[in-house]
This record gives C-alpha cells, structure tokens and sequence, in this order.
C-alpha cells in the first residue's frame, strides 16, 4: 500500500507544482479520469494524451492551487483518499467566477490500479 501512497502523493506534487509530465508519470496510457460534482459526472477523459492536453489547458484556469492530503483508504485495486483543496483563479470563468477568486473545497479522489499504475482517477466534489 505504501507504493500506492507514494505514486498518488507525485501525483499531488505534480499538480500543486503545475508540472503535468510529473502527475502522469505512473498512469496507464489507456487510464480514464471521472470528475463528479454534486453527483453528476462532468467530465470524462479517456486515454493519457487526452489528460495531459486537459490538463494542460486547465494550468491556465489558476494561478495557484494546493491539494492537500487528509486520508488513506485503501480496498482492493482502489485507493481513495480524502483532500482539501485550495486555488486562485488566474482568469475569469464563463460560469461567473472572476479572476483572483479564491476556491475552497474539500473532496475525494479515486485511484484505481492495474499493475502499479493509475488506471482511473475520479474527482468527486
């Protein structure tokens, strides 16, 4: 389980430090990102290149941003942990969130696993 804890914490490093090419470095290349909010699945990924391009696009939302870790769980090829977030919009959003915005949330991520690699990721806010 340690394994897993460490490749999902590069995971968080990559993405509090923007560096996409280090948040991918231990999925799958046919890996599927989920993001649910409120229950209601808004967005799915399918296939690592389409993450990292989404992934690039989405560096450019914030001009700062943390996940920061609270929990472990682990069951089966599942590990679920639970965050804190915290970011700083770099530009305005079409939903009405302006830039400089500060966002607060606190969530869940999924990792899935086959063979040592991430294999799903669902963000659920």
């Amino acid at each position: 389980m340690k394994d897993r804890e460490n490749i999902i914490e590069n995971y968080i490093a990559g993405y509090n430090n923007f560096d996409v090419s280090k948040m991918v470095t231990d999925f799958a290349n046919d890996m599927v990102f989920q993001n649910i909010q409120s229950g209601t699945v808004t967005m799915t990924i399918e296939g690592i290149e389409a993450f990292k391009a989404q992934a690039e696009t989405a560096k450019g939302f914030f001009s700062e941003r943390k996940q920061t870790i609270k929990s472990f769980r682990h069951e089966g090829e599942k590990t679920e942990i639970d965050i804190d977030y915290f970011g700083v919009l770099a530009t305005d959003l079409p939903n009405g969130m302006k830039k400089g915005q500060e966002i607060k949330l606190s969530g869940k991520s999924v990792f899935e696993f086959k063979d040592n690699n991430i294999s799903k990721l669902t963000d659920i806010s």
